[in-house]
């Protein structure tokens, strides 16, 4: 079987940490225990391309309980746990490609060690999957009868691709769900967001000015959650209806650009392209902290930065 992992010594903690999580995975739970007994996706090979967790884990298992051919890399090298990925590989038989912090390269040689399963489905957290295999994979596109995606980035990214004529297979929008964009979105994200600012800054939310930039179901669950452990929160959202909706949720609103100049905090949950750009990092304050909770980096103009 091939793989590649960061330390496939890391699996025995790995799977006492798939553990844990599978336990608060009920609906999950009983699935595979459905599946085992019926295989529905026997003989079906799934190329999946998502954040390389012990959540993410438990659905891999599931998935090859149901019968299938599971190959998984990671859609985000920052989110990659390693000891999950060598768990999967060791314990599970599941060809994982994902290692933390991989670069860019490295990165996309793991999207096409997937590809070459030759997969019916995919599955997809920000189409980098999809928009490889369809502009290096043109063959093997014939034979995939669909897929998933999870963000927002993705859907834009899909929207684009339908619209030109050029997406080839259907693909369930997974991120429409309301179980999706309500729950997960709002609060796993609004909580996870905050859990990682902390971690990295050490800094006292409480009396803040934190800046939200987006204010779609992601930035609504940060707003809250910001909002909840003291900060003055302010909303910049370009569409003037949701950023109404804002001020009626009782945050100040504002332009990006005047924003700037007073925020303690900024993340970005957008979906979009250099939401904070070099005009707005030369206005900010000495010592502010800007983040990007969106799926990509894209959202940070770096380069101006």
């Amino acid at each position: 079987m091939n793989y590649d992992v960061k330390d496939i010594n890391l699996a025995a903690d790995g799977a006492l940490r798939i553990e844990w999580a599978n336990q608060s995975m009920p609906v999950l739970n009983r699935i595979r225990q459905r599946f085992e007994k019926e295989k529905p996706l026997q003989g079906i090979r799934i190329a999946a391309c998502l954040h390389v967790t012990t959540e993410t884990a438990s659905l891999m298992q599931t998935l090859k309980a149901g019968g299938a051919e599971v190959f998984l890399c990671a859609s985000n090298p920052l989110s990659t746990q390693d000891d999950a990925a060598a768990s999967l590989v060791k314990n599970d038989g599941i060809p994982v490609f994902a290692i933390k912090g991989e670069d860019s390269k490295t990165y996309y040689k793991h999207i096409r060690s997937v590809l070459e399963s030759k997969p019916q489905y995919t599955m997809d957290d920000g189409a980098d999957l999809v928009s490889t295999l369809h502009s290096e994979w043109a063959e093997l596109v014939k034979q995939v009868k669909g897929g998933t995606e999870e963000t927002t980035t993705g859907i834009i990214r899909l929207r684009s691709m339908a619209a030109d004529g050029v997406l080839k297979y259907p693909i369930i929008a997974v991120n429409d769900a309301k179980t999706k964009h309500f729950f997960d979105n709002r609060y796993g994200t609004g909580q996870s967001t905050m859990d990682g600012i902390i971690r990295a800054t050490n800094r006292l939310i409480a009396g803040s000015r934190f800046v939200v930039c987006g204010y779609g179901w992601c930035g609504r669950g940060l707003a809250m959650r910001a909002r909840g452990m003291g900060a003055n929160v302010i909303v910049t959202e370009v569409d003037p209806t949701v950023a109404l909706e804002a001020v009626m949720d009782g945050y100040t609103v504002m332009s990006m650009a005047d924003a700037a100049k007073i925020g303690d905090f900024f993340c970005t949950v957008t979906g979009n392209i250099h939401v904070i750009r070099k005009e707005h990092f030369e206005t900010m304050k000495d010592g502010a902290i800007v983040a990007n909770s969106g799926h990509f980096n894209v959202e940070l103009d770096l380069e101006g930065l």
